[in-house]
């Protein structure tokens, strides 16, 4: 397998979440013009008169900032150390859609225990592709 496959699965979510970060402007946009917000509801961060629909674009976005920077490093380190393998890579695209799933039902109908579902299994996905790493570097490391 050619280890470069990592970087398909890592440039997919990029790509998504560039795509989430473009619906913050819009959505702010729409609800300026629907004279919804102004301003300075956006002054220090959103304030409590931004509506939900315009708010969860961001959180959704500083979601995909989070925990996925430990999914991207992950994803360098194997290329790095040629540990790229089928499983590697299943795992990651696996990652990669539960968690535009995860923005999905947030940007959409927003079910909570749906959404803390597919996020606690993508949380589950990259522990255990983490565990699996680190139990191959522990040895590896001390040979």
């Amino acid at each position: 397998m050619q280890a470069l496959t990592i970087l398909l699965p890592m440039s997919a979510l990029v790509i998504w979440t560039l795509l989430v970060l473009l619906l913050i402007p819009y959505r702010r946009f729409r609800a300026a013009f629907r004279k919804q917000v102004s301003p300075e509801d956006f002054r220090y961060g959103e304030s409590a008169a931004v509506p939900e629909e315009v708010r969860i674009p961001n959180r959704n976005f500083m979601n995909l900032l989070e925990l996925p920077v430990l999914f991207y490093l992950l994803c360098l380190t194997l290329l790095i150390t040629q540990r790229v393998d089928q499983w590697a890579l299943g795992l990651a695209w696996i990652y990669v859609a539960l968690r535009i799933v995860h923005s999905l039902i947030h940007l959409s109908y927003n079910r909570v225990t749906h959404r803390l579902t597919v996020y606690g299994l993508s949380n589950f996905v990259l522990s255990a592709m983490w565990l699996r790493f680190v139990v191959w570097l522990i040895p590896a490391a001390l040979a």
